[in-house]
């Protein structure tokens, strides 16, 4: 029922300005999360969660790297710790694991740009839209190539990471912060997402929110989080985005 109902752009900005009591949608900036919408990057996350949870013995699976995808790092580590061990980590723990997770990733290869997000990008620059990154990544070898490999298009200034909040998705705060450094307001952006957290994070900020499913993940997961469209991946959004009315 809700494809049936969001199967366009418009339809979907219809509902989101209904719900929300907005008059208007005037987009003046996108918010992009990182790992599996800039990069298709979570296969290797994935590995190297498992593996690095394993060495720690915390069980954790790769379906389970997707499914927490957004949270801050050493967030996920002390919430599995103690649910699935009744481990209490200090955050000094918790970020030694982190370490290690980081470590193993950069050990997998680089990854690639996710197919046909430079082209939505620069799309919606030429459109006058401001590109913010919104991460609740901490994995500095992605982040220092942020502005190179998407050189024009990405600024420093227009990034939310792990290391810019306290509390990450689900909660609203990395999206809420990203408003903030693209100076607009919630009915001025939209997010595009991959990830159930981070879905639900932008849903909580009261931006439109457009899930893009590069993941092994059902569909329905991410409608359940509130997303107010869903994509199978970034060339569709960019066909919506050109045909809306």
């Amino acid at each position: 029922m809700r494809q049936e109902v969001n199967n366009s752009l418009d339809n979907a900005i219809k509902q989101y300005l209904e719900s929300h009591g907005f008059g208007l949608f005037e987009p003046k900036a996108v918010l992009f999360d990182m790992d599996g919408v800039l990069y298709n990057s979570m296969p290797h996350h994935a590995i190297a969660w498992v593996q690095a949870m394993e060495e720690n013995k915390i069980p954790m699976s790769e379906t389970d790297a997707y499914l927490y995808e957004g949270m801050r790092g050493v967030e996920t580590i002390t919430k599995l710790a103690w649910e699935r061990t009744n481990r209490k980590l200090s955050i000094e723990e918790a970020q030694a694991i982190y370490d290690r997770k980081t470590e193993i990733f950069g050990g997998l290869g680089e990854v690639e740009k996710m197919f046909g997000v430079e082209d939505l990008m620069r799309q919606l620059q030429r459109d006058g839209l401001t590109i913010g990154v919104v991460t609740g990544s901490g994995q500095r070898p992605l982040l220092d190539r942020l502005e190179r490999d998407f050189s024009g298009l990405v600024s420093r200034n227009h990034i939310v990471t792990a290391y810019d909040v306290t509390i990450g998705k689900p909660n609203p705060a990395p999206y809420n912060k990203g408003l903030e450094k693209c100076g607009v307001k919630a009915n001025e952006a939209f997010v595009v997402e991959n990830a159930p957290l981070g879905v639900k994070a932008g849903v909580n900020a009261g931006i439109l929110t457009i899930a893009v499913n590069t993941g092994p993940l059902p569909d329905d997961i991410l409608w359940e989080q509130g997303a107010d469209i869903v994509l199978k991946d970034m060339p569709q959004l960019l066909e919506l985005w050109k045909t809306r009315k």
